[in-house]
């Protein structure tokens, strides 16, 4: 009978072990694939930041033919082509009035895109007139803006508490939407480019759709149907929402270049799931303005 018990509780702490070693390498699988995911995603950012690298290389090299100049000499440059973009350049608003539908987390990462996009705003040959629309001093938005970003109260850009109509006719108001049927084929001197303030984790569907809806306005997309093609991908993710800096990345560079191809294979990410078509096919654009 000793023996007996001997060997009844062998077979029990041996299932024991059999369990928690399951157990364990369950735990080590899924912390693999969490590390290959977290893996794969930097290897995505700094590929993309590599690319905006280049592209920032390339735009002060078009932009040097001339000798170097100082930091201060730089910077009054810079705010001279930005003062002038207040006067000449093509006017574009970020519309803010949706931020009460965000989640603080989501709110800091728009913040974030804000900054980039004016920091890209600076660095352009041809910056737009860019205007922060419907943004509120007492809103969570403005105090997350003074928070994260240095020196926001001295952009050179167009803060205000007013919308786009406020400012703008109707008629003239062009608001870009990933839901819209048509597609934006060139950037006019005579429109206003509306962006919706609106960041990736939003799970309020045509947001910005039905913001433009309600203010009667004209819509266009952004052609990445007619540019791009889906990519095969482990998780089947395809996806056209674009953080609001890089719908302006797009933008800048078409305005620059008059290819919505190099524009699109410079700042679509990859990690969306598309890329540039091979055959390099084009719509029939009209002229960018001057």
């Amino acid at each position: 009978m000793e023996l007996l018990q001997i060997d009844v509780d062998a077979d029990v702490v041996e299932e024991r072990a059999g369990r928690e070693h399951a157990a364990c390498s369950r735990n080590v699988s899924r912390k693999q694939r969490n590390w290959e995911r977290q893996v794969a995603a930097k290897k995505s950012r700094r590929k993309e930041e590599k690319q905006r690298r280049k592209h920032n290389r390339e735009e002060s090299g078009a932009r040097a033919g001339s000798p170097q100049f100082t930091k201060r000499v730089m910077k009054a440059i810079t705010k001279e082509r930005l003062a002038e973009a207040q006067s000449t350049g093509p006017k574009l608003c970020v519309d803010l009035s949706m931020t009460d539908s965000m989640s603080d987390k989501e709110i800091s990462r728009l913040a974030g895109q804000l900054r980039r996009l004016y920091g890209s705003n600076k660095k352009a040959a041809r910056p737009f007139h860019v205007f922060l629309t419907d943004l509120r001093e007492d809103s969570r938005l403005y105090r997350e803006c003074l928070r994260m970003n240095d020196g926001f109260l001295n952009y050179t850009m167009d803060i205000t508490e007013e919308s786009c109509l406020d400012l703008f006719p109707a008629e003239a108001v062009v608001y870009l939407t990933p839901d819209a049927d048509e597609a934006l084929e060139t950037v006019d001197a005579d429109k206003v480019y509306v962006l919706g303030g609106l960041v990736d984790e939003s799970i309020q569907k045509k947001l910005s759709f039905s913001r433009a809806s309600e203010l009667s306005v004209h819509t266009a997309r952004l052609p990445i149907d007619e540019y791009m093609v889906k990519k095969d991908n482990a998780k089947n993710f395809h996806s056209k929402i674009l953080a609001v800096n890089q719908v302006f990345d797009i933008l800048s560079t078409f305005r620059r270049t008059g290819s919505w191809t190099q524009a699109l294979q410079a700042w679509f990410p990859q990690a969306k799931g598309y890329v540039v078509a091979a055959d390099d096919s084009q719509l029939p654009l009209g002229q960018t303005e001057s």
